[in-house]
Order: C-alpha cells, then structure tokens, then sequence
C-alpha cells in the first residue's frame, strides 16, 4: 500500500471530530445554569416574602381557613407549626440543602408536597404556552411570507403599524379586549374557565398575538435578505417560480432567524403567563405563583419561580440543539 496514502488516512482518522464535542459545552452550560438559577431564584423569592408587608402566620392561616375564620389563635397555632419565629438565615440554609436533595418541601397552605403541587400546575402551563406558539407561527409565518414579496406594500405597511401597536400594549389590556370583543359582545368563547371546552382559545391568543406580530416582521426580514441572496437568483434562472424559490431556497436560509427569535420569545411568553394565567383563571405555574404570593406560601413561590426559569432554559436549550442540526457551520464549530 502507498504510504503517503496510509498517512493521509492516519492523519484523518487522528483528526478530531468537532461534531461531537460541541454537544457537550451547551449541555453543560445549561446544567450549570440551572443550579445557579435554584441558587438565586430561591434566595430572592425567600427574601421577597419576608419582605412583604403583613403578618406571614395570618396570611398563611388565612389560605387554610378563609378570611372570616382566622382568629389570633389560628395565626398562633400555624406560627408554631411552622416554626415561622425562627431565624432567617437558618430557614434559607435549610431551604437549600433541601434543594440540593430536589425536594422543595412542603406547602404552607395545603400541607402538600410542593413537586405534587406544580405538577399538577405543569401540564396546563405547557398546554397554554405549546398552543400560544402554535397559533403565533399559523398567524406570523403567512403574514410575514406574503409581505416579504410585496416590500413597500399595503400588506407590508399595515403589518408595521399592528406589529408596533399590538407589540405596546400589555398583555393585561390584550387579554380585555378579547373578552370583551369574544366572548361578552359576540358570545363566541367563555370568558374564562380551564374547564371549558374551547377555554384555551382566549388565553392562548392573547400570548400569540404578539408572538405573531414579531415572528411576522422576522420573517418578512429574513426572507427579503435571503431573496437577495445569489443563490435565490440562480434559483430563479433555473425556470423555478418565485413562489417555488420561496419555499425551496428563501425559505430554509430564513429558519434559522426565525428559530432565534422564538427562542428568545420564550421569556415573554413566562412573564405574561403570569397575568394571563390569572386572568382567565388558567390553572398554571403563574396562577400557581399568584396565589402562593397572596398566602405567603413561601415554598410554593420558590418552587413555582424556579420551575418556570428552568422551563425557560430548557426551552432554550431545545431551541439551540435545533440551530445545531439545521446549521451544518455551527455544528462543526466553525460558528462561534
């Protein structure tokens, strides 16, 4: 055998592969992400409801009982049980040493353990937040395709004016407005009730209309530079349509902006799950925080914040081993 031939195939069987290894580093930053996440969230949440004003054994006898039956002698009885007069830093040691054996204790409220409660908060969260984005990508995606072929245009420019008006404007007011549109003057939804039949739809709108207003302006960016790409030229020059060259050039180099920027949207769907969830009765990880804040129901806040940041960096983490498999240059590291 040649021997220049037989180093050459040593040489490339000895190269690294830097496919693999780029895996690893995202896997650990977001493992290493999540414990400081426990860490700082936790810490906060402890000490934001210590810091709330009230007596903490009335509030949380008050989630047991109801307001009319609390007396000084239930807020005695539940400071003592719950042993509320001890000192501050031993409670947040013992929280953390808690944490770090993954159990988040016990609710101040229903004696639960905490994991029971948020998982039972959980799937609902997921179900808001998994048909919010779907109705933003069926909303955003065509609009955004359509005034990308038109720049300039009165598509074009009536999407600019929504996207910078519906984008303004909180979700609390959103949320409003559809009940009153929907459901009180047309009758077409319940107003509000996760045990309805189509009691999805309102909240689930009010989280995408936004999304879609941003994901419709990224897309219509995306593929008007990829249309100015040489590539979707010569696409053009080989007999394809322009709707042809859409789908099948324009429209692959425009996924991986579109795929960023729904990543980075996920937080926005976390915070207004908060309001939303509590507006319209939703029974998710926000209505869950509410509450818990309302009853000083310390556990339950710092379980429920931590759940939703590491929903968020999981979501992320999804987000970025996507970009990976369809980005052939960052999966061999030649994107940094």
């Amino acid at each position: 055998m040649n021997p220049i031939s037989m180093d050459g195939a040593e040489t490339r069987r000895s190269r690294p592969s830097r496919r693999g290894p780029r895996w690893a580093p995202m896997l650990l930053r977001r493992v290493i992400q999540i414990v400081a996440l426990a860490l700082v969230v936790g810490t906060l949440s402890f000490a934001m409801a210590r810091s709330l004003p009230g007596d903490v054994a009335t509030r949380i006898a008050a989630g047991r009982y109801g307001y009319d039956l609390v007396s000084q002698a239930a807020a005695d009885q539940v400071r003592a049980e719950l042993a509320l007069d001890r000192a501050w830093p031993l409670a947040l040691l013992d929280w953390w040493r808690q944490t770090a054996t993954l159990d988040l204790g016990e609710s101040l409220v229903t004696g639960e353990p905490v994991w029971h409660e948020l998982t039972s908060h959980l799937g609902a969260t997921l179900t808001l937040t998994g048909a919010a984005l779907a109705l933003g990508l069926l909303l955003g995606v065509p609009l955004g395709m359509l005034s990308a072929q038109r720049p300039g245009g009165l598509l074009d420019r009536l999407l600019t004016a929504a996207t910078l008006l519906v984008r303004a404007m909180p979700p609390f007011l959103i949320a409003v407005l559809l009940m009153m549109a929907m459901a009180v003057h047309l009758g077409m939804l319940p107003v509000a009730g996760a045990h309805q039949r189509d009691g999805w739809l309102l909240p689930s709108l009010t989280l995408a209309l936004p999304l879609a207003a941003g994901i419709a302006r990224v897309t219509a960016q995306a593929l008007r530079s990829a249309m100015a790409l040489p590539s979707h030229h010569f696409a053009r020059t080989k007999g394809l349509s322009d709707r042809q060259a859409l789908i099948r050039h324009a429209a692959r180099h425009a996924g991986l902006p579109l795929l960023a920027y729904v990543g980075v949207q996920a937080v926005v769907l976390a915070e207004g799950a908060v309001v939303v969830e509590s507006l319209f009765a939703w029974p998710g990880i926000g209505h869950a925080l509410v509450h818990a804040v309302f009853g000083r129901d310390v556990p339950m806040i710092q379980g429920a914040a931590l759940c939703m940041g590491v929903l968020f960096i999981v979501f992320n983490l999804i987000v970025d081993s996507l970009q990976l498999m369809l980005d052939p240059r960052r999966s061999h590291g030649e994107v940094r």
